[in-house]
């Protein structure tokens, strides 16, 4: 998605002014999610630019940089589970973070907004990370799993794909996650106001989202940038396989505004749910 379409721009801002009305509290927690490749970070972006035409103070923050550093989750890979090492799912956040910063916007203060390189694969060094300003009026918290409830234990039992069948056979690391799930990362999310949802039609398109930012990270030519090959692409979206057919399941229903995508990730109905 190369530019946000409008029609979803203002149905988020319709969003953003209620929760402005209704809450005593600054700033309101806009939490935006969406499969990977499902267009978030532009439309965020545009979203940003809409509430500055307003004159609000913003922050945007991305749960991707809340990741734990290299180094945290090679030790959980030694000591919990080999497939800990790859960012991504619950339990490969720095969850305090998150909520250390929403803390100190919420007290009027400026703040720092973490950063992680993905080049690295490592968190940025703080002293390059953006600040937000202080009476922020609006934060904007995006993310594929922003909002995610974990799963029914017996759902856990059967691998859902050939990763979870190979590597995982006993459950551990997906047990792991659903419970990294349930506890901080749903203090987190209690602090979003209101939550918005772009509903792939289905897990199966997001492979051709994801090669998708992999060929135009190719095209760019970052000499820090570390593209993956269609293989290794494939394994890397399985580890969110699982809960991203489960936010898909169980979200719409309780999301404040869900925006159904198709395959090229036009809006086909844009549902305001309050």
């Amino acid at each position: 998605m190369s530019k946000a379409d409008p029609r979803v721009v203002e149905a988020v801002m319709v969003q953003v002014r209620a929760a402005l009305g209704e809450k005593n509290h600054r700033p309101v927690v806009i939490g935006l999610c969406g499969a990977q490749g499902s267009g978030k970070t532009t439309l965020a972006r545009a979203v940003l630019d809409a509430c500055g035409l307003e004159e609000l103070r913003t922050a945007a923050l991305s749960i991707d940089d809340l990741y734990l550093t290299r180094a945290e989750r090679e030790g959980l890979a030694r000591n919990v589970h080999p497939l800990l090492a790859t960012r991504g799912v619950p339990g490969t956040h720095y969850v305090l973070l998150g909520l250390s910063l929403v803390d100190a916007l919420q007290d009027g203060k400026a703040a720092a907004l973490p950063r992680f390189d993905k080049g690295r694969d490592d968190r940025a060094p703080a002293d390059t990370w953006a600040p937000a300003p202080a009476d922020c009026d609006v934060l904007l918290f995006e993310g594929w799993c922003v909002g995610a409830r974990p799963q029914p234990e017996q759902d856990l039992v059967e691998p859902i794909n050939a990763l979870e069948a190979e590597e995982d056979a006993g459950g551990d690391w997906r047990r792991y996650v659903n419970a990294a799930l349930a506890g901080a990362y749903q203090d987190l999310f209690a602090r979003i106001d209101r939550l918005v949802l772009l509903a792939a039609p289905g897990f199966e398109v997001v492979y051709g989202w994801r090669l998708e930012q992999e060929r135009d990270l190719g095209a760019r030519a970052d000499a820090n940038a570390k593209v993956m090959d269609e293989a290794a692409l494939a394994r890397f979206i399985a580890h969110y396989e699982r809960l991203t057919r489960y936010i898909l399941y169980e979200m719409p229903d309780r999301a404040d505004l869900v925006v159904s995508l198709d395959a090229d990730r036009y809006p086909v109905e844009i549902q305001q749910r309050r």
